[in-house]
């Protein structure tokens, strides 16, 4: 068999030649394509030929599990399950990336899963359609391939289509991080430096949330960020839930804010998204509203979220903090100064 060649742009991949190389994929077809890390060989996980003549090609050990990769973070659901923050945390940050995260399996067991950062491999993935599995590109045991004629030394001849998409960027593998066991542990040391991972796993993620993200929700992760100012491991963020992106902070609130040696008068309002509630250990939100509007789109975060006032744990039979957008500056002050009371005492329990 001789192995077809197809040199395509890394940086402006061109869609039919990836089209192509991803029906030869679906067929049943092994591809050799380009990562940012090293060169993979591509076969259709759900095409059982393929898959047995993938082993059969690298000289694969019977029963070696292989790696998911997809082009999507939100694919990692499909493969995955019991995500937590963590996970996500790490796909937010290394994502797409040369990390290899070991997940439980829907259909038990684990599975690895990896979003490669290279525009052939992210296009060649998406228009294939069908999940990949993507071991080096080389007989296991040999150096993993950095270029084409890398590829061609090992398996020119044994694979349908190899793609040339010149040198890779990294020539390293991926980091391998199992999260299926306690404390999570680094499999196979790779491409992305473990104190970063360590940073990562270490760190709480805290999300305040109200309406429009120019006013509450700033307050709260101003305060808090400049209480917790000399730790490195906590990430505070804001959102709101009906925000107009790009949308100043208020007036009222950048002048309370200053008093506090604080600036913000540079950020502006950003709408609550799927990857901060995920990620996030903590969310916290200002009136019952803003709970009801997540928990009606994401109940899985239900256990994670929480009033501001009834988590800071502030008595009173209302635990709603009220907009004060188009109110005066007494009810500015009166809002600034409650939230600045519930933060306080979550800064002392953070």
């Amino acid at each position: 068999m001789k192995t077809q060649i197809i040199k395509i742009d890394p940086q402006n991949p061109e869609p039919g030649k990836i089209s192509y190389c991803a029906k030869i994929l679906r067929q049943g077809g092994l591809v050799a394509f380009p990562t940012e890390t090293v060169y993979g060989l591509a076969a259709n996980l759900s095409h059982k030929k393929a898959v047995e003549r993938l082993n059969s090609v690298k000289k694969r050990t019977e029963g070696k599990p292989f790696s998911v990769h997809i082009a999507e973070k939100e694919k990692i659901e499909k493969y995955a399950m019991n995500l937590t923050p963590l996970v996500y945390k790490l796909i937010d940050k290394f994502w797409p990336g040369p990390l290899t995260l070991i997940l439980p399996s829907p259909e038990g067991g684990t599975v690895g899963i990896r979003m490669p950062k290279n525009p052939i491999a992210l296009r060649f993935i998406y228009e294939a359609g069908v999940p990949i599995v993507a071991p080096s590109a080389n007989i296991s045991g040999n150096s993993p391939p950095k270029n084409i004629d890398q590829v061609l030394k090992d398996l020119n001849g044994l694979i349908d289509l190899a793609i040339d998409g010149g040198p890779t960027e990294l020539g390293l593998e991926s980091t391998i991080l199992d999260l299926t066991i306690e404390p999570p542990k680094i499999l196979r040391k790779g491409a992305i430096d473990e104190k970063e991972i360590k940073k990562i796993i270490k760190n709480k993620t805290l999300l305040f949330v109200c309406t429009g993200n120019s006013c509450r929700s700033v307050m709260a992760q101003a305060l808090l960020k400049k209480m917790l100012e000399e730790r490195d491991d906590v990430e505070v963020l804001s959102a709101g839930t009906n925000a107009m992106m790009g949308m100043s902070v208020s007036a009222s609130t950048q002048e309370l804010l200053l008093k506090e040696d604080i600036d913000v008068s540079s950020r502006t309002a950003q709408m609550v998204s799927e990857m901060m509630l995920k990620k996030a250990d903590l969310i916290l939100v200002m009136e019952k509203t803003q709970e009801n509007k997540i928990l009606e789109k994401h109940p899985s975060v239900k256990n994670r979220l929480y009033l501001l006032k009834e988590f800071a744990g502030i008595e009173g039979s209302d635990l709603n903090i009220p907009d004060p957008i188009g109110s005066s500056e007494e009810v500015y002050q009166e809002v600034f100064n409650l939230i600045k009371e519930a933060v306080g005492k979550i800064a002392a329990m953070i």
